[in-house]
């Protein structure tokens, strides 16, 4: 029989063996410090909790949000609050979850989705699971995103004790672990990241804007794409299974990915949300007519907006000599300000988008998101003018 007082110290000792527990899983779990094998990227879902306003605009998508709208630029030149919900290779289902966590919390006017991901109709790669779902917070919403998402081989535990994922990196922990322990490298602007120089893709063998007047079928070698998740997946031990690009004049989008699109669009009508749908426009991967044609006959059908910023390059000035930091794949911050341009147009006149900028509260909040960003253009100028490029975003 336990007696009181070996019952104490027994509970004490479970305590201490609980904290230590959770104290080495946050230590080795990954912080997304910028380093080579630790893209920025990772921290992109978790800082949308730490947002302390309402948000009219929220957009969902891949890296063609996240890299291609200037969400800072949708409040200073229009006062429309937004957020971008969005991170390295979203999958549609994970869109769909993502937008479901938010509306936990808030219901905006319009939700903006980017198709680019829809051509994906399968789980590939584990490194881009755990960049986008290891953040969210604990709900039934994360439980069934994390369903949706496992590649083949992955633990369902993993997820819930991280530890049984990353307890290899014991071995090889360094500086950052410690500086962001308690809480990850700041990144984003309302999920905006920013880049702010230049590669031309004259420049550049990722990418070719030729295949969009239709001059030539150009298919980028894999070869020559620069696939920032391959540090990532070595340190995580994962083998690249995901799938070859596609080169075929006809590319059927998948029932899967359309049953999830349905579900946003339904999402969107019960909580009285207008719904856009757009594609950015990224030189890679290629958007191909027959993809395009299957989402504006979608569109037309639900009576939905579907902005195809492939044909409005020449309206708004995209220039993918200037506007790129990539050779064409993703915008910088000058080609991310002619997107926002357009949409906040769009937003104001069509959709009657509010204007906060005198607000007090709002005008409080965005003042310190303002000044993070117009800090990060300058550091990041200033290591362009030091080094010739940028290094540490």
């Amino acid at each position: 029989m336990i007696t009181r007082n070996k019952l104490f110290p027994l509970i004490m000792s479970l305590i201490a063996t609980v904290l230590i527990f959770i104290g080495l899983q946050r230590l080795v779990e990954p912080k997304y410090d910028g380093s080579e094998d630790m893209p920025l990227e990772g921290n992109f879902t978790s800082e949308y909790y730490d947002e302390t306003t309402k948000h009219d605009v929220i957009i969902i998508g891949d890296c063609e949000v996240y890299e291609n709208i200037d969400a800072m630029r949708l409040w200073d030149k229009y006062g429309i609050t937004s957020y971008i919900r969005g991170n390295a290779q979203q999958l549609i289902w994970q869109s769909y979850y993502m937008l479901e966590d938010t509306l936990k919390t808030e219901t905006p006017k319009v939700v903006i989705y980017n198709v680019q991901a829809m051509e994906h109709s399968k789980p590939e790669r584990e490194a881009y699971n755990r960049m986008t779902l290891d953040g969210m917070k604990w709900s039934k919403t994360k439980l069934d995103a994390i369903r949706a998402s496992m590649c083949e081989g992955e633990n369902y535990m993993d997820y819930f004790f991280p530890l049984l994922r990353y307890h290899s990196r014991i071995t090889s922990l360094n500086g950052s672990d410690l500086k962001y322990y308690f809480r990850p490298k700041k990144v984003a602007h309302n999920g905006y990241y920013m880049r702010i120089d230049t590669l031309p893709v004259s420049e550049s063998d990722v990418a070719d804007d030729s295949w969009l007047s239709g001059e030539e079928d150009n298919n980028v070698d894999e070869e020559v794409y620069d696939d920032p998740m391959a540090m990532f997946e070595q340190e995580m031990d994962i083998d690249d299974d995901s799938s070859e690009p596609k080169d075929e004049d006809e590319v059927k989008i998948s029932d899967t990915s359309f049953a999830y699109l349905e579900r946003i669009r339904n999402l969107c009508n019960d909580n009285g949300i207008k719904l856009i749908l757009m594609k950015a426009p990224s030189l890679y991967p290629v958007w191909h007519d027959s993809e395009n044609e299957q989402i504006s006959d979608y569109a037309k059908a639900n009576g939905l907006l579907y902005v195809n910023f492939y044909d409005l390059i020449d309206e708004i000035g995209i220039d993918y000599e200037k506007d790129t930091y990539d050779g064409g794949l993703h915008l910088n911050l000058t080609g991310a300000d002619k997107v926002a341009d357009y949409l906040g147009d769009v937003l104001i006149k069509q959709y009657k988008i509010k204007d906060h900028r005198n607000e007090p509260l709002y005008q409080r909040v965005y003042d310190g998101k303002y000044q993070f960003y117009q800090d990060m253009i300058k550091a990041q100028q200033k290591e362009l003018d030091k080094y010739g490029e940028i290094l540490s975003y």
